[in-house]
Order: C-alpha cells, then structure tokens, then sequence
C-alpha cells in the first residue's frame, strides 16, 4: 500500500503562517500596553463629531 499525497499524517507543517500570526500578536499587545486603542477611539470620535458638524 503507497502513502496518499493528502495523508495529513505525512505533510509537513508549514511555519510561516504560525510566524505570521506570533508577530501580529505581539504587535498587537505592544499597542495594548501603549494604549493606542484609547488614542484611535478619541481621534474617530474628533472626526466623527467635527463631520456632523458639533466639532
């Protein structure tokens, strides 16, 4: 019996997207520590507001 090319047994696990997706993570709790999402949420609120014209 020959090994089936899609026997998930038998295929190598890629790393880039494992990779990818520890940089995006740690970027991502970076800008938690430096509170960036506080920052972004103020400046849509300032835009919003000066677009509906309260601003």
């Amino acid at each position: 019996m020959t090994p089936q090319k899609n026997n998930p047994l038998t295929q190598k696990i890629r790393p880039a997207p494992f990779v990818t997706i520890f940089i995006f993570l740690v970027l991502g709790i970076i800008g938690i520590t430096l509170e960036e999402p506080s920052r972004v949420l103020e400046q849509a609120k300032q835009i919003c507001l000066s677009c509906i014209g309260i601003g």
